[in-house]
């Protein structure tokens, strides 16, 4: 019989044995429950035509198809995955570095991944540590050339099949939600359609017709993966212009492998292989990815800014080329009760730690500086934000003196950093000119 634990009154003089904690039969409990929650998973879903997805309000009455992932209570990775999937996970396919994400993400036999009523989810593969990012790039390529093929197929199929449907199949804008639920109809249509074709051409456009409906690729992973070992691979993609998105989970340390320092470990924090505080910068990957100029890039940071974060899933969804979303995501590893996740997250943002902006190169085209700053810190000190992670608060108690000169030197690198995204937000951007 299974028990669940229950508070009762912690004394009774004629049962002294009995304590404050007691298990008792939970069969009945357990069976109301079963129809409580029945009833909550019957509850429709609304239309996703008709909502904004880039506005939170509208973006959480989306069913999410990511939960009950067993990470550590209050993980800051999570809910970036989640928001995610309830924007593309319908059509979304993610390769996964190996790290925390992979491990709570592929907990075989289970998988907190899951699928809607008509039964698509995302599809989801965890690769190796080192190459998730050519992993990602893979995954692109097979679905261009799937594309490729079947509209191939369908122009050399366009009499049987019909004219007017083909057109609109290889010409359909898929920009929205709406346009991508008409699409959807269309391959509905086209499969009823193919009797009228031998059974080997019938079989490769069945076969292949899902290509036709726009995918979102994402290659998703923590700072280990995208700050260190696995670079080399990051960059290349970045340097391709590929329609493909990347959302890094920073943790600022090897948190699946122990703790370990990694190039996304702040200045003044102390981990394994950085025991007297790491002395030097946290690398900042999103500004070497703008250089390349045609990449979109977020820094986001849910708990100090929800709406920014949305827009920025979103907008990088939408950018035709290659995106970069670096995620602040708390980890237990921080040293604090993560109950206090999302106030630490408003204090990173507010001390000037975490500026979080958008680089959007569309915006050029409009005479725009790509860079737009959505939040730079509100003139806290820093030492507000550092004091309530064991982190930073451990080197202070051993080593007070250099834990000083550390906080110091970070809280400049943040002033100057700030000012640098400051120049470069406001740059007069003039627009090419598109030859004649």
């Amino acid at each position: 019989m299974d028990f669940v634990f229950r508070c009762v009154r912690p004394k009774i003089k004629s049962n002294p044995k009995r304590k404050a904690l007691s298990p008792v039969p939970n069969e009945d409990l357990r069976w109301q429950e079963k129809i409580n929650f029945s009833y909550f998973l019957k509850l429709p879903h609304p239309d996703r035509t008709t909502l904004k997805l880039d506005e939170v309000k509208s973006s959480q009455f989306l069913e999410p198809l990511f939960e009950f992932s067993g990470a550590c209570a209050g993980c800051g990775e999570t809910p970036y995955i989640k928001l995610l999937t309830q924007l593309f996970g319908e059509r979304a396919l993610i390769a996964n570095a190996t790290g925390c994400s992979s491990i709570y993400g592929g907990n075989l036999p289970t998988t907190p991944y899951s699928t809607n009523a008509q039964g698509r989810g995302p599809a989801w593969a965890n690769s190796l540590f080192e190459d998730n990012a050519e992993f990602g790039l893979g995954m692109r390529f097979a679905l261009d050339r799937k594309e490729i093929r079947i509209r191939s197929l369908l122009e050399t199929w366009r009499e049987q099949l019909g004219s007017h449907l083909v057109s609109e199949l290889l010409h359909a804008d898929q920009s929205d939600e709406t346009g991508i639920a008409k699409q959807r109809q269309r391959v509905s249509d086209l499969l009823t359609r193919l009797q009228a074709l031998p059974e080997d051409a019938a079989e490769q456009i069945r076969g292949f017709s899902d290509a036709l409906i726009k995918k979102s690729v994402w290659v998703v992973g923590g700072d280990g993966w995208a700050y260190d070992i696995g670079y080399g691979g990051l960059d290349h993609v970045l340097s391709l212009g590929l329609n493909l998105n990347i959302l890094v989970l920073d943790t600022e340390v090897y948190s699946n492998t122990g703790g370990q320092a990694s190039k996304s470990t702040p200045l003044g924090a102390v981990a394994k292989f950085a025991v007297n505080g790491k002395s030097k910068p946290k690398k900042d990957l999103g500004l070497i990815a703008m250089t390349y100029g045609d990449v979109y890039v977020a820094r986001i940071a849910f708990g100090a800014k929800d709406s920014q974060t949305v827009k920025a899933l979103h907008e990088a969804e939408s950018y035709p080329g290659t995106s970069l979303i670096i995620a602040y995501s708390h980890c237990i590893a921080h040293g604090y009760g993560m109950q206090q996740g999302l106030s630490q997250q408003k204090l990173a943002v507010d001390s000037g730690y975490w500026p979080i902006y958008r680089f959007d190169p569309r915006r050029v085209e409009q005479g725009l500086s790509p860079l737009q700053l959505d939040a730079t810190g509100t003139g806290i000190p820093l030492r507000q934000y550092t004091e309530n992670e064991a982190r930073f608060r451990v080197l202070e108690q051993a080593h007070p003196d250099r834990s000083a000169v550390l906080l110091e030197k970070a809280a400049a690198h943040n002033s100057s950093r700030v000012l640098l995204y400051q120049q470069l937000a406001g740059l007069q951007v003039q627009a090419s000119r598109k030859e004649s």
